[in-house]
């Protein structure tokens, strides 16, 4: 587009050659000193206006010191060199490697060993080499922002600290096995812990191991003691397992014959008590008639001693007929058997 013989389209107007040509046609009193100064002062003013986004905190300085904090939306400070703000991301977690870097992400990746990071001494006076990852936030933009310097490089050194101290109560063979979870929420306590005396303004939100392992010179050997573990711990179970089925078993009939004996205890009570009745009340018929009696226990006497015996019972009258010599073995087929002769 044309404008007075220059074509703005292709390079920018000349500032100068503006204020000329508005003095011109105002007639040479436009005070344009003063609006430019006023110009200045609003782009100055308006230089203080800023936003903090929903993942921030604003932290204003004045004259370099924390004067106060804001938070997400609009604000407004005093300009430079009055004010100046900060906008730190307190809600992005931050991760560290300790005892290793990532060298491609991969897929696949790939990784390098940091000996000097992650080579420690357990309590038992091995060596273990532990790999771990740190994960912290911002919880006090402020002690973030002015309390420490370098604030990975601070988190780091004190995660090396504190599992270390950790690492030094703990057997290998825990940090191997089991113990690894503990290991974990002691060292997050113990680095908080020491953040906070720092006022480093940090929240540690996890430590993760990634690899544990013994040394690569000694791992044949740990891998023995590894499966010699595992050997002793089959054997106790399945010791435990044959306890736990014979252990049973034995109760069981011990109670079993505990019970039998108890029974026969108390049956032959009970049949004693009923020997004692009866004979108290046969006593008590016998003192009543006592030839009478005498001849039924006579009887039943004979009863009991002759219910399994094969006889012949022959009658007083006719036992002359009958000679002495009788084979009385054939007389089997019959149970019993009377003569009765006239």
């Amino acid at each position: 587009m044309a404008n007075g013989g220059k074509d703005w389209g292709q390079s920018p107007p000349d500032l100068e050659e503006i204020i000329n040509s508005i003095k011109n046609k105002l007639g040479g009193k436009f005070p344009i000193g003063p609006i430019l100064i006023g110009i200045a002062v609003l782009v100055w003013l308006a230089s203080g206006i800023y936003i903090v986004a929903p993942d921030e905190v604003g932290v204003v300085k004045r004259f370099g010191k924390v004067a106060y904090t804001t938070g997400s939306g609009p604000h407004y400070h005093l300009p430079r060199p009055f004010e100046a703000v900060l906008k730190p991301q307190v809600t992005k977690v931050r991760r560290l490697e300790v005892g290793f870097r990532t060298v491609v992400v991969g897929p696949p990746a790939r990784y390098r060993a940091v000996p000097a990071e992650s080579l420690m001494l357990t309590g038992d006076e091995n060596i273990v080499d532990m790999q771990f990852i740190v994960q912290y936030k911002i919880k006090d933009a402020a002690n973030y922002l002015f309390n420490i310097k370098e604030p990975d490089k601070t988190v780091k050194k004190a995660a090396e600290a504190a599992i270390r101290d950790v690492v030094g109560k703990n057997k290998i063979s825990d940090a191997l096995t089991v113990g690894k979870f503990q290991i974990q929420q002691d060292t997050k306590r113990l680095l908080q812990r020491i953040l906070d005396e720092y006022k480093a303004g940090i929240s540690i939100e996890a430590v993760q191991l990634q690899d544990v392992h013994p040394p690569k010179e000694v791992v044949a050997s740990f891998k023995d003691v590894a499966s010699a573990k595992e050997d002793k711990i089959k054997f106790i179970n399945e010791s435990e397992g044959y306890r736990n089925d014979i252990l049973p078993k034995a109760k069981g009939k011990a109670s079993q014959i505990v019970n039998e004996a108890q029974g026969y205890s108390e049956a032959k009570i009970k049949q004693a008590e009923g020997d004692v009745s009866r004979f108290t009340q046969i006593l008590k018929e016998y003192r009543k008639a006592r030839d009478v009696t005498k001849k039924r226990l006579y009887l039943e006497t004979m009863e009991e001693i002759f219910a399994d015996i094969e006889k012949v019972i022959i009658d007083s009258k006719h036992s002359g007929n009958v000679l002495p010599i009788l084979p009385l073995q054939g007389l089997g087929s019959f149970k019993t058997k009377i003569t009765d002769k006239e």
